[in-house]
């Protein structure tokens, strides 16, 4: 990325100073930690999401692959209203679809604490319960908690609301999101169509000769 044209060089001197202060004793402490982490995670969530890629022990790296693909056939909820839907919890989502389609991996670095570590797998088990809601037909697969994630403000506080489902779970489903709420911007996008048509807000300017 640093020699790639319009690549950042500074990535380098990022990795550098954090090679140098962490030196090879704390390189290898926050790999154990980073290791540990993950083992820890996959362990927990693995009871409500298949695992991709374990060891013959099970056991995973630094990081984990949850396989949601099954989801889109029992539930029609893909591996991005997932990611959407982490959102409202307060989540920034995991890498999707890398480096298998369909799946989420998730890398705990060494400085998350296990409280933060709780925090995100109850969410994502939390997550699997309004799945199984679907799954079971008490909430229709085209209107529901994932498919309008994530929920902005505006939204939640509109004057009508016609979703099968309370304003209160869309924008707090955890206790804790009601500590510091992160509201997203805006609802749900069309990811694919951002990506290739660019779409400014700036408003197009009159010719310098028409305003003289």
């Amino acid at each position: 990325m640093a020699a790639a044209p319009f690549g950042s060089s500074l990535i380098l001197p990022i990795s550098y100073a954090y090679i140098s202060m962490m030196g090879s004793n704390g390189l290898r402490e926050a790999s154990k930690l980073a290791i540990l982490k993950a083992n820890y995670m996959a362990k927990v969530l693995g009871q409500h999401y298949p695992v991709l890629y374990t060891g013959p022990n099970g056991t995973c790296a630094h990081e984990f692959i949850l396989d949601v693909r099954p989801l889109e056939g029992s539930a029609g909820v893909k591996a991005e209203d997932i990611a959407k839907r982490l959102m409202d919890y307060g989540y920034h989502a995991p890498t999707m679809s890398w480096p298998v389609p369909g799946t989420l991996m998730i890398e705990p670095t060494e400085s998350e604490s296990k409280a933060e570590l709780d925090r995100f797998c109850e969410a994502m088990i939390s997550i699997r319960r309004e799945i199984a809601d679907i799954e079971a037909g008490k909430v229709p697969r085209d209107d529901n908690l994932l498919v309008n994630a994530p929920h902005a403000a505006s939204v939640v506080l509109a004057d009508t609301w016609s979703r099968p489902y309370s304003r209160e779970t869309a924008a707090f489903p955890a206790a804790w999101v009601r500590q510091a709420k992160f509201w997203p911007t805006t609802s749900r996008v069309d990811n694919v169509y951002g990506d290739r048509h660019l779409i400014t807000r700036i408003q197009e300017q009159e010719p310098v000769a028409a305003q003289v």
